[in-house]
């Protein structure tokens, strides 16, 4: 399992959410970006110490980044939107794919938005329980098939 690059969030995730997750705010070109916070969000979640993964788990890496593409505010506006695609780009990677409604989804981001940084830990624990609940396998390679 590999971090999400920053050519792919621009590529993918950053366009997608132009595309598909509309709002009344537009979301601003990606070359509007804050430098190195966007790069900081990716890689966190795969950090070592003493050569282990601080983040053990899918689950674990997966909430990590959702959190830090949120907190962090690497764009100018559309952080959650932007948040929710590439968690999803994450996922696909893996195989793993988030069942739930797109508004109970997007509801939940809007709570992370809104807790308090001082409940990290708690919000982290929150999206980790969200993701074990609603996290599903997908065979990828076979829906790819049924569309050649």
């Amino acid at each position: 399992m590999t971090p999400l690059t920053v050519k792919e969030v621009e590529y993918m995730a950053f366009r997608l959410a132009q595309e598909f997750l509309r709002f009344d705010e537009p979301i601003p070109d990606f070359t509007t970006r804050f430098p190195n916070i966007l790069e900081s969000s990716l890689f966190t979640p795969f950090q070592k110490f003493s050569r282990k993964y601080l983040y053990k788990t899918l689950v674990a890496k997966a909430a990590m980044l959702f959190y830090l593409m949120i907190k962090n505010h690497p764009f100018q506006n559309g952080n959650k939107r932007i948040a929710i695609t590439t968690l999803l780009i994450f996922l696909i990677k893996t195989d793993r794919w988030i069942d739930v409604n797109i508004q109970e989804f997007y509801n939940f981001t809007v709570w992370v938005a809104q807790s308090p940084a001082k409940e990290k830990q708690y919000v982290l624990y929150a999206i980790e329980g969200f993701f074990d609940k609603h996290l599903t396998y997908v065979n990828i390679a076979k829906h790819i098939k049924k569309f050649r």
